[in-house]
């Protein structure tokens, strides 16, 4: 906890937090509000949906905007060292800039709880929502984010530059979010095709935003999560 509050800190008196967190908001507040294909007063529909759709890509940039300095920062200043010789473990360590994070994920999400308020107001009648499914979609992005969060915090691990950190978070967050099912759906695959699909975050994503809450979509989200913080473990301890 100490490591996660010095962190959230350390984020929040860089200008870089501002700029990905407002980028963020503004994007969705036009796709949802003002670009003529996408925005609820013309559509004529109560929903959310343009959001949650959006969402993920948007994320595929915000994310790794957030976690590239995690250790890549650490490492260009000579700080990671003197980190290990404080009394943390590597995996409080790993941990704690998670959290971090992942915590700024939820602190950027939290404003657009104003559009589900401005949408229950603007419901006919007032408040003729599906709150399940904006429920489901809500935990889908956030279990989502805690995803590529775990992707950011491998790539920087990897590299001390913070700009090869960004792309290469960016390039995994997009292949794990549709690289999959783009492949499954190449006909050669056969019976295989569900499987290979089955790897990638979009299906288990399109689930939950349904609503629908099965215990093999949060398992694999939790599994994904704890799979690249592995990596993150083994990539540090492989450089001490």
């Amino acid at each position: 906890m100490t490591l996660m509050i010095k962190e959230i800190h350390e984020f929040l008196n860089s200008l870089i937090a501002y700029v990905a967190i407002g980028v963020f908001l503004v994007a969705v507040s036009l796709i949802m509000w003002v670009f003529p294909d996408t925005n609820i007063l013309d559509y004529g529909f109560a929903t959310m949906e343009p959001v949650f759709s959006i969402g993920p890509y948007v994320f595929m940039f915000l994310v790794p905007a957030i976690t590239m300095r995690s250790f890549a920062e650490e490492k260009r200043n000579g700080t990671l060292e003197l980190l290990y010789t404080l009394p943390f473990r590597p995996w409080e360590i790993i941990l704690g800039k998670y959290l971090a994070s992942f915590a700024l994920i939820l602190f950027s999400l939290l404003p657009t709880s104003i559009y589900f308020y401005s949408l229950y107001l603007l419901g006919n009648p007032p408040g003729n929502l599906d709150i399940s499914g904006i429920t489901g979609s809500y935990l889908g992005l956030i279990l989502l984010g805690g995803g590529f969060v775990s992707i950011g915090i491998f790539s920087s691990a990897i590299t001390e530059n913070q700009i090869v950190s960004f792309v290469l978070a960016s390039f995994l967050c997009f292949i794990t979010y549709q690289g999959f099912g783009s492949l499954a759906s190449i006909d050669v695959w056969g019976t295989w095709a569900y499987y290979l699909d089955q790897f990638g975050i979009m299906i288990h994503y399109t689930s939950i935003s349904k609503g629908v809450l099965d215990m093999r979509d949060i398992t694999y989200f939790f599994g994904y999560i704890g799979l690249f913080l592995l990596f993150t473990h083994y990539v540090l301890e492989a450089k001490r």
